[in-house]
C-alpha cells in the first residue's frame, strides 16, 4: 500500500499558510503556529536567576487547541519543515516547535525564504538545514533581558508613581531621547534676523539676490531698524556681476527600502504610523507581494536587478537603466536578507488584483522606490551668481531639469531642485533693480520627534531594530507617557516623571543611556554571529549575566530609596479609569474601544488577551436573586441587561427593565425602543402595557 503521509510545512501565519500551499503540490500540507506556541509566563518573572538566568518557558495560555492541532499533524506527517519567518523571531518560533514537537534542532528541517514566490520556496524545501542555535541565543538574550528590566522595573514605578506602567531596555532609552529633545525645546531663546533679497532684472528676466555679505564678510541683519537703514541703502545704485557660474549636478536614486527608510517614508509620503506601516507590510510579504520586511540590508539579487532593468528598459528606455551599487551605510549590518522590493518587480501597482487601499499605497511605495533604486540619476543645470552693491554682496542662484532620470517614477523635491532658472549672467555686467524686500524672522527651536524622524534617531544610534520601532512608539503612547500633537511625539510630565526615576536610580546599569543601548545591540549582534569583532564567542548567559550583575543592586536601592513622585491629577490616577488587575497575570486591567463600543482589557495586550465586558447599572433589583441588573452586549454587539450574578443567575431581558411591577402579574416592566418609549410587561405571556 502506497505511502500517504504528506509532508508538513509549519509557517507562523495563516494568510501565509494560504499562499505557500498554492505553490507546493498535493504532497504537502501547510499549517501555522500563528506566531508563538511557548514563551515566559505573564504572571511572574519567569527566569531561575539562581540557575543562570534559564528561561521557564510554558506553552502559552490560550493556545491549546492550536498546539493540539499542530501536534496532530505531527503524527501524520513524512516530514515536517519550520518554515518560519527569516529572522531572529522566527528561529527562537522554529526552536520553540522543535522542542513542543520532539524534533532535534540539529537535523536538517529549518527552511527560509526572503520571499514568497513558487521558484523561492520550492528552492527552499529543497535545501532545508538545521536550526541556527546562534539566532535563537541572540533572540533569547534579549528576551531575558527585556524581561528583566520590564519585571523589576515595572514594580517600582508602580509603587512610587502610578500603577499601570511599565519600563523596557529599549522604550526607556527612546524615551529618554524624546524628553531631552522636549528639554531643548522648552530652553530656546528665539533670536531675530531679518532675510532680504533684491528683486533684479535682465532683459525680460525677473530673479532674486539674497543679501549675503557687507565688506566681504558674512553679514546678518538682526532688528528691523537696521533692516529698514539697509532696504533703502539697496534701492540706489548700481548692480554689477562679480561672478557667474554653471554646472551640471548629478541627483542619485535612493537605494530601495529596508525596515527603518520604509517606516520613515511611509510616514512622510502616506501619513502611515510605523504600526500601521508593518502591518500593511506583513499582509503584502504574506500574500507574496514583497521580500521580507525585516531586514537593515540594501542588498538585492541578481535576478532581481536584470527584471528590474529589463522592465525599465523596456517601459522608460535603454537611457534610463542605471547600474548602482549600495553599500549599508552601518558596520555589521545583518545581510541575510535583501532589501525590501516586490517580489515580481515587472507586477506594476495599478496590476495588483486587490482592493485594499493601504496595501496600493504601500505596494506602490516600495515598487517605485526599487524601480528608481535601479534608474539612472537625474541631471540637473546650476546657475550661481555673486553681485555686488556698493558695500554688499548679494547671492543669486537657480536650477532646472535637464534629464528626470529615477524621477520618472519615484518624485523627490528639495529646496534647491525647485529654484526658478536665473539668467545666463556676464562678469561686470550691470543689472536693473526692480524692487527690495525684507522680511523679520526668528530662529526656530529644535522641532519635535515625529514618528519618522524618531525611527532615524533610534536607527542611526543603534538603539533597538527597525522591526521593534513600531511596538516601542505604540507603548509609549499607550502608557501615555508621549502624546501625539500635530504629528510630532511630544512627552507628557508623566513621560518625564519616569524617565527622571529610571535616570536617578539606574546610572550604573544606564538604562536610559542611548550609547549604552547601542552597545548591548552591539553585543546581541555578536551573539548571533557566533562572535565579536575580535573573534571571540560571547555566550548569551555572560551578557545577561553582565548586566544583571550592575543592575540587581539598583533595583534593591530603588525599591528601598526612590520617593513618591507627585503629578498632575490627569496623570495621577490610573491610566486604565479601573481599580481591577487581570485575574490571569496580575496587570492592569484598561478600558479599550472596539467595534460594539468599550469594554475591559488586559494591558499586557498582545501576551495577555483576558477581556471582559463593561456593565452599566441600571438600578433595577432581579426579580429572580436580587442582585443589580446591568447593561450588556452580546458577541454581535446587541445590548441586552442580565442579572449581574451571572452565572448562578440567569435572568435576562432584552429590553431596558424599570422599577416599576407590572400590575396584572407581578413582573418587572420594561421599555420598548421607538418613539415615545412605551411600557410592557415582561413577561410574554402578559399583555399589559402602559
Amino acid at each position: 500500500m502506497a505511502d500517504t503521509k504528506k509532508n508538513l510545512v509549519i509557517v507562523e501565519s495563516p494568510s501565509k499558510a494560504k499562499t505557500i500551499e498554492k505553490y507546493l503540490g498535493s504532497k504537502y500540507r501547510v499549517i501555522a503556529s500563528k506566531g508563538h506556541v511557548r514563551d515566559l509566563p505573564k504572571s511572574r518573572i519567569g527566569i531561575d536567576i539562581a540557575n543562570d538566568f534559564e528561561p521557564q518557558y510554558i506553552n502559552i495560555r490560550g493556545k491549546a487547541d492550536d498546539i493540539k492541532a499542530l501536534r496532530d499533524a505531527a503524527k501524520d506527517a513524512s516530514k515536517i519543515f519550520l518554515a518560519t519567518d527569516p529572522d531572529r523571531e522566527g528561529e527562537a518560533i522554529s526552536w520553540h516547535l522543535a522542542t513542543l514537537l520532539g524534533l532535534d534542532p540539529s537535523d536538517a528541517n529549518r527552511v527560509e525564504f526572503n520571499e514568497i514566490t513558487k521558484g523561492t520556496v520550492q528552492a527552499a524545501l529543497k535545501n532545508p538545514r538545521p536550526i541556527d542555535r546562534n539566532l535563537v541565543d541572540a533572540q533569547q538574550a534579549r528576551r531575558v533581558l527585556d524581561r528583566l528590566v520590564g519585571y523589576e522595573i515595572s514594580p517600582i514605578l508602580w509603587k512610587k508613581v502610578r500603577r499601570g506602567l511599565s519600563a523596557g531596555r529599549v522604550q526607556s532609552a527612546a524615551l529618554k531621547i524624546l524628553c531631552e529633545r522636549e528639554e531643548k525645546i522648552n530652553a530656546f531663546v528665539p533670536e531675530e534676523y531679518w532675510t532680504i533679497q533684491s528683486i533684479l532684472e535682465k532683459g525680460r528676466s525677473k530673479f532674486a539676490a539674497r543679501l549675503a555679505e557687507k565688506n566681504g564678510k558674512k553679514y546678518t541683519v538682526t532688528n528691523g531698524e537696521e533692516a529698514a537703514a539697509v532696504v533703502e541703502a539697496l534701492k540706489a545704485g548700481a548692480y554689477t556681476v562679480r561672478s557667474y557660474e554653471e554646472k551640471e549636478r548629478l541627483k542619485k536614486p535612493f537605494p530601495p527600502y529596508n525596515t527603518s527608510s520604509l517606516q520613515q517614508d511611509a510616514s512622510i509620503r502616506l501619513g502611515f504610523t510605523t504600526k500601521r506601516t508593518m502591518n500593511v507590510a506583513q499582509h503584502l510579504y504574506e500574500s507574496g507581494l514583497i521580500t521580507y520586511m525585516r531586514t537593515d540590508s540594501l542588498r538585492v539579487s541578481d535576478e532581481a536587478k536584470r527584471a528590474a532593468l529589463a522592465f525599465i528598459g523596456e517601459t522608460y528606455g535603454a537611457d534610463y537603466q542605471g547600474n548602482n551599487v549600495y553599500a549599508n551605510r552601518k558596520s555589521g549590518v545583518q545581510d541575510a536578507h535583501e532589501a525590501i522590493r516586490p517580489a515580481t518587480p515587472g507586477l506594476r501597482p495599478e496590476d495588483l488584483r486587490t482592493t485594499d487601499r493601504d496595501s496600493v499605497k504601500l505596494y506602490t511605495l516600495i515598487w517605485s522606490r526599487f524601480m528608481a533604486s535601479q534608474m539612472k540619476a537625474a541631471v540637473y543645470n546650476d546657475g550661481t551668481a555673486s553681485i555686488d552693491f556698493v558695500v554688499y554682496g548679494l547671492k543669486a542662484k537657480g536650477s532646472h531639469l535637464l534629464f528626470d532620470g529615477f524621477l520618472k517614477v519615484y518624485s523627490v523635491k528639495s529646496e534647491e531642485d525647485e529654484e526658478k532658472a536665473i539668467p545666463v549672467l556676464t562678469p561686470g555686467e550691470t543689472l536693473k533693480l526692480s524692487d527690495v524686500k525684507s522680511e523679520q524672522r526668528f530662529t526656530e527651536p529644535p522641532s519635535r520627534f515625529t514618528e519618522a524622524a524618531l525611527v532615524r534617531e533610534l536607527e542611526e544610534k543603534g538603539i533597538g531594530r527597525p522591526s521593534t520601532y513600531a511596538t516601542i512608539i505604540t507603548t509609549l503612547l499607550d502608557r501615555t507617557y508621549v502624546t501625539r500633537e500635530k504629528k510630532t511625539l511630544k512627552p507628557t510630565e508623566l513621560g518625564f516623571a519616569v524617565t527622571a526615576l529610571i535616570e536617578e536610580h539606574f546610572q550604573k546599569s544606564r538604562i536610559v543611556d542611548t550609547a549604552f543601548t547601542a552597545q548591548m545591540e552591539d553585543r546581541l549582534d555578536a551573539i548571533e554571529n557566533g562572535a565579536d569583532e575580535t573573534g571571540k564567542a560571547i555566550p548569551w548567559k555572560d551578557v545577561v549575566r553582565d548586566f544583571y550583575r550592575v543592575f540587581e543592586p539598583e533595583v534593591k536601592a530603588a525599591t528601598a530609596e526612590a520617593g513618591r513622585v507627585e503629578l498632575a491629577p490627569e496623570f495621577a490616577k490610573n491610566e486604565d479609569g479601573t481599580d481591577m488587575l487581570c485575574d490571569v497575570c496580575g496587570r492592569p486591567m484598561v478600558i479599550r474601544h472596539g467595534r460594539f463600543g468599550d469594554f475591559i482589557a488586559c494591558s499586557g495586550y498582545p501576551e495577555g488577551r483576558n477581556t471582559k465586558r463593561i456593565e452599566k447599572k441600571t438600578g433595577v433589583l432581579c426579580p429572580v436573586c436580587g442582585k443589580e441588573i446591568v447593561a450588556k452586549r452580546s458577541k454581535k454587539g446587541k445590548t441586552f441587561y442580565g442579572c449581574s450574578g451571572w452565572p448562578e443567575c440567569k435572568q435576562v431581558y432584552w429590553y431596558k427593565p424599570v422599577n416599576e411591577k407590572c400590575p396584572k402579574c407581578g413582573s418587572l416592566l420594561v421599555e420598548r425602543g421607538g418613539r415615545g418609549a412605551k411600557r410592557v410587561c415582561s413577561n410574554p405571556e402578559c399583555d399589559f402595557k402602559k
